[in-house]
């Protein structure tokens, strides 16, 4: 596990959690988080999107006075590299990228445009012999869902691993006097992660919940997760998946989930490129972020309850309507684009 921080303590977001934070009083920044995040939900606020990661971590973009973006910045690169530390705290960690690319070719099957890497915290790169393996995804309310999917790639590559002689004893004793005594896995695990914008095209209502730096920091905590990539394209394109500092991809891993349902393949590429692989149904598998929001919607009442204790304004039967109404259209709108596939 990542360093525990008060910020995130990697556990994963369930309707439960979220349940009981809305209806008793917050005693910690966490629990003011999370009823944040259900207000979001509540009123399909979408004023906590980030349109540009870099830009606002630059201080370029965001609300408020220059002086006041640049302090923001700050904080949430320090953030970052506290997230991207090792288990102590005090080492690198998790090697964190940024992919730019023009918004148009992460939305669409188009031909693939020429973006680029840069590396935002330098972190433990991968080490001989390990396999390269790439994930992507929006990670929307980080879940059991999207942990269990990282665990069992992490199963499938271990078992790859100890089949190829891995974990021999002549192998071990090996890396072991290459590492000073120490030992790492077989497989090195890449985590990309969707912009605000791409999901929000695809999910429609103010999906994503959480903005792409909170979802980040999320897949950032995650014990399997080796690397982290912000601003992931939607679709990895051969010239995106060849062009990895360290290798194009051993395998390229998706969960099954029919939360994003698209009008094309964004995984032709890697199926091409003999890569592609999937993970079978799991026992979280339907846990996602569109699953949490209707069970926070049908306990919108302890919410609202709760604000008018605090003698605060809640989310109305209005709003509730107008969310219920935007999910409907975008269900329209799924079943439109199944038809057309």
């Amino acid at each position: 596990m990542r360093p525990m921080s008060p910020r995130y303590l990697g556990s994963p977001i369930t309707a439960a959690t979220l349940s009981y934070m809305v209806t008793t009083s917050p005693q910690t920044a966490a629990e003011k988080i999370v009823i944040d995040l259900v207000g979001r939900m509540l009123l399909c606020t979408k004023n906590h999107f980030i349109r540009s990661l870099t830009q606002t971590l630059s201080g370029d973009e965001g609300p408020g006075s220059a002086e006041e973006r640049s302090s923001r910045a700050k904080e949430m690169n320090q953030r970052i590299k506290d997230y991207a530390s090792d288990e102590t705290g005090l080492q690198p960690g998790v090697l964190v990228l940024s992919w730019t690319e023009p918004t148009s070719a992460m939305k669409d099957d188009s031909a693939a445009e020429p973006g680029s890497y840069a590396t935002m915290v330098d972190g433990v790169r991968p080490k001989p012999g390990q396999r390269i393996v790439y994930v992507d995804g929006g990670f929307d309310l980080f879940s059991s869902g999207h942990i269990e999917f990282l665990r069992q790639v992490a199963k499938v590559e271990e078992a790859l691993g100890r089949h190829a002689g891995w974990y021999e004893p002549p192998a071990v004793q090996k890396r072991r006097a290459a590492e000073d005594g120490g030992d790492y896995g077989p497989a090195y695990i890449i985590a990309g992660v969707h912009d605000d914008e791409v999901i929000n095209y695809w999910k429609r209502v103010n999906y994503p919940i959480m903005n792409i730096f909170e979802r980040g920091l999320c897949v950032l905590q995650c014990r399997h997760i080796n690397s982290v990539i912000f601003s992931a394209p939607f679709i990895p394109s051969r010239t995106y998946l060849s062009g990895f500092a360290f290798g194009t991809p051993h395998a390229v891993y998706h969960g099954p989930t029919s939360f994003m349902p698209l009008s094309y393949d964004p995984y032709l590429a890697a199926k091409g490129m003999g890569i592609y692989r999937e993970i079978g149904n799991h026992d979280f598998q339907n846990v996602n972020a569109g699953e949490i929001v209707q069970r926070i919607l049908r306990s919108r009442q302890m919410y609202e309850e709760r604000q008018k204790k605090k003698g605060e304004k809640a989310a109305g039967e209005e709003a509730v309507h107008r969310r219920e109404q935007m999910e409907a259209e975008a269900a329209a709108l799924e079943k439109e684009r199944a038809v057309n596939r």
